[in-house]
């Protein structure tokens, strides 16, 4: 294995190598081909490839998946979603700025700014001023097509769920550490959920919003907020580097399930 592999590469190369699959790791290992006998098949980035192309792309859409988890009355964070003006008026719109200005207006205790797609909690910004509006926005703006604004929410507890269809593979609640964030890469460390209420409640609530959008893999977090759980995001892509390094059995055990079924094997 290259020095410096992400696990999820390491996984799949393990997994390969045990059940007669040749794999060839290309573009510094974003993309893989794995091949037995005339099948192929590929995973990208973190996607194992086992979602249909609707689910991948609303699970990669923030705005999207809160419409979707409303319109199915799961509980949900909602995100906002504003196209960058770069798009054009004619896509845009004149009033994007407008309708911004009213969101931070109407959540006094701020507001949470961050791209609509992507994953690991870089470019989010906390808002609470028109001035810190302009700069999150312009920040987010120079990288992304669009962003999503979500009302700020005194989160008590945040609980990531990795599901196969309806069976939680990996449960575990993100230990914030100094930042306002429950992101891994802002410090926050993962902890395994014990049986219990809570694990219980965390695996129904994810279980149904993966339902609702028809996502068959994928690791979905939920926030905890005055008492009760809501859908926070759900991510196509299992990304589970942080965990590894704690539960690396634990890890490669999930994507060998979720292999199992891309191979018909599961």
């Amino acid at each position: 294995m290259a020095s410096g592999e992400r696990l999820f590469v390491q996984a799949i190369r393990r997994y390969c190598a045990g059940h007669g699959v040749a794999v060839d790791v290309r573009a510094g290992g974003w993309l893989i081909a794995m091949r037995r006998g005339r099948t192929r098949h590929f995973a990208f980035g973190y996607d194992i490839g086992l979602n249909g192309a609707i689910a991948h792309r609303l699970a990669n859409d923030k705005s999207a998946t809160a419409e979707v988890l409303a319109l199915d009355g799961v509980p949900c964070v909602p995100h906002h979603r504003f196209l960058n003006p770069k798009l054009g008026k004619n896509v845009v719109g004149p009033s994007w700025r407008d309708a911004m200005l009213e969101l931070l207006a109407d959540h006094p205790q701020g507001v949470v700014v961050k791209p609509n797609e992507g994953t690991s909690g870089r470019s989010v910004f906390k808002v609470t001023t028109e001035a810190e509006l302009d700069h999150a926005v312009s920040d987010v703006f120079a990288m992304s097509a669009g962003l999503v604004i979500s009302p700020y929410l005194a989160i008590e507890d945040e609980v990531r769920v990795v599901l196969l269809d309806d069976l939680p593979l990996v449960v575990y609640i993100k230990q914030r550490g100094k930042d306002w964030r429950h992101n891994l890469d802002a410090g926050a460390k993962p902890v395994l959920l014990a049986d219990g209420e809570v694990r219980a409640a965390c695996v129904k609530l994810a279980a149904d919003a993966a339902n609702a959008i028809g996502i068959v893999f994928a690791s979905i977090d939920l926030v905890r907020v005055g008492g009760k759980w809501r859908v926070l995001e759900i991510n196509s892509g299992v990304m589970m580097e942080a965990l590894g390094k704690l539960h690396p059995e634990l890890v490669q055990a999930t994507y060998d399930a979720a292999l199992d079924r891309v191979f018909g094997e599961g």
